[in-house]
């Protein structure tokens, strides 16, 4: 099993930038693929990014293509989105989560999750 902790949210004017981080514990991150999801207020929670366990394969929902970029460095156990560009509608609660099936960046069915960090973008 895999503990995932998130940090890095907080409050950007649009435009701006953030990094969230997703720490892992308990068992090593090459085991996993990883992926972002977000959950808007009143929304469903949807995919954002995904990345296998090498990093050579990344996966993005069309809203962020171009504007956020997932990686990892597997020997600090940490996965990152740098989110640039920010704008209101990015405002969300943002998830880590972790998928046993370490060679596909699946947009659902994930095994593990973090408990989240809210990005709020004001406009």
């Amino acid at each position: 099993q895999v503990q995932l902790v998130e940090s890095g949210g907080g409050l950007v004017q649009a435009g701006g930038s953030l990094r969230l981080s997703c720490a892992a514990s308990g068992r090593t991150l090459s085991s996993y693929a990883m992926a972002w999801f977000r959950q808007a207020p009143g929304k469903e929670r949807e995919f954002v990014a995904g990345i296998i366990w090498s990093g050579s394969r990344t996966r993005y929902a069309d809203s962020v293509k171009g504007r956020f970029t997932i990686s990892r460095d597997n020997a600090k156990n940490t996965v990152y989105l740098q989110m640039n560009s920010l704008k209101p509608e990015d405002t969300a609660v943002y998830y880590c989560a972790a998928d046993r099936n370490h060679m596909v960046v699946a947009t659902d069915g994930m095994d593990y999750w973090g408990k989240g960090t809210l990005v709020t973008v004001s406009s």
